[in-house]
């Protein structure tokens, strides 16, 4: 069984930086695209940012927030800079993955709060 498990969220002042952190466990054949997604309250899940052998972010958070993976560990981070009040959210990895027991399919991880107050 897949899971994606999310690491790194919390509170942090306006300006501040987070570096969240997503593994990939179980056993899988391949990881194709992995990214992050946030759901602030109402409102719908975004997309955040995403890594293939490029990468692809949303306009609010270019030049702010980097997303970078670990092939071999699995992992995949986003390294988030001078952040606002509006980054404030629900954040969720996500990946494109074949499992070895299944079909190529995406999967989600639960979901880490990120608060930025002061």
């Amino acid at each position: 069984q897949v899971q994606l498990v999310e690491s790194g969220g919390g509170l942090v002042q306006p300006g501040g930086s987070l570096r969240l952190s997503c593994v990939a466990n179980g056993r899988i054949v391949s990881i194709y695209r992995t990214g992050w997604y946030r759901q602030a309250p109402g409102k719908q899940r975004e997309l955040v940012a995403a890594i293939t052998s490029s990468t692809n972010y949303a306009d609010s958070v270019k030049g702010r927030f980097t997303i970078s993976r670990d092939n071999a560990k699995r992992m995949v981070y986003l390294q988030m800079n001078s952040l606002k009040p509006e980054d404030t959210a629900v954040y969720y990895c996500n990946a494109d993955l074949t499992p070895s027991a299944g079909t190529r399919r995406n999967y989600w991880g639960q979901g880490i709060q990120v608060t930025v107050s002061s």
